[in-house]
C-alpha cells in the first residue's frame, strides 16, 4: 500500500540526505521525493511516498523519522487522515498538424495548459491528484511522449493547523 509522508524540516545540509538514508536503510523503497521550500525560508517541507506492506514498520519508521536531528513535524497522510495531494507532470508530446486538435482537446477535458508548441511538439503540463494524472497519461500517451517529467505528491492538511 502507497503512504504519503510529510516532514517539515530545517532547511539545512545533509538532512534531505538523513531522512531519505533513514527509509531505504530500513529496506522501504521511496516510490516518489519532493523537496521545497516553505513560506519560512528556514524550513523545507519533503514530502515522501513510499509501499509498505507492513503498517507496524512504517510507524516504527515514522517515530524514527520524527526523532532526526533538524525533523520539526512529520505527518503520515492516509485514508484516515483528511489532506490534499497534488502532483505535476510535464510532457512533450509528437504533436503534427493532424493530431494537435485532438491532443488539444484532451488538455482541455482535463483542465490541463499547453504551455509550448513547436512544429512537431506540444508541451502541456497537468496538475491535480495521482488518478487525474494516469488518466491523463493513459488517454495522451498513444500520441506518443517524447519527454516526460513527473514531481509525485506534495500534500497538506485540510483545515486549521497552528503554526509552527
Amino acid at each position: 500500500m502507497r503512504h504519503t509522508i510529510s516532514a517539515l524540516v530545517e532547511n539545512k545540509f545533509g538532512v534531505l540526505a538523513r531522512v531519505a538514508g533513514m527509509f531505504s536503510g530500513r529496506g522501504f523503497n521511496i516510490d516518489t521525493l519532493n523537496v521545497g521550500p516553505t513560506h519560512d525560508p528556514l524550513l523545507s517541507r519533503i514530502t515522501i511516498t513510499v509501499v509498505a506492506e507492513a503498517e507496524g514498520t512504517l510507524d516504527q519508521a515514522i517515530k524514527q523519522l520524527d526523532k532526526l536531528v533538524n525533523v520539526i513535524e512529520v505527518t503520515h497522510f492516509s485514508e484516515r487522515t483528511s489532506f490534499v495531494a497534488r502532483e505535476l507532470v510535464m510532457l512533450k508530446i509528437d504533436a503534427g498538424r493532424e493530431t494537435r486538435s485532438e491532443i488539444i482537446e484532451i488538455v482541455d477535458i482535463f483542465r490541463a495548459k499547453v504551455v509550448d508548441v513547436s512544429t512537431d511538439s506540444i508541451i502541456i503540463e497537468c496538475t491535480g491528484n495521482e488518478n487525474k494524472i494516469r488518466a491523463f497519461l493513459e488517454l495522451i500517451t498513444p500520441f506518443g511522449i517524447k519527454e516526460m517529467a513527473r514531481t509525485g505528491n506534495v500534500a497538506l492538511s485540510r483545515g486549521y493547523v497552528a503554526e509552527r
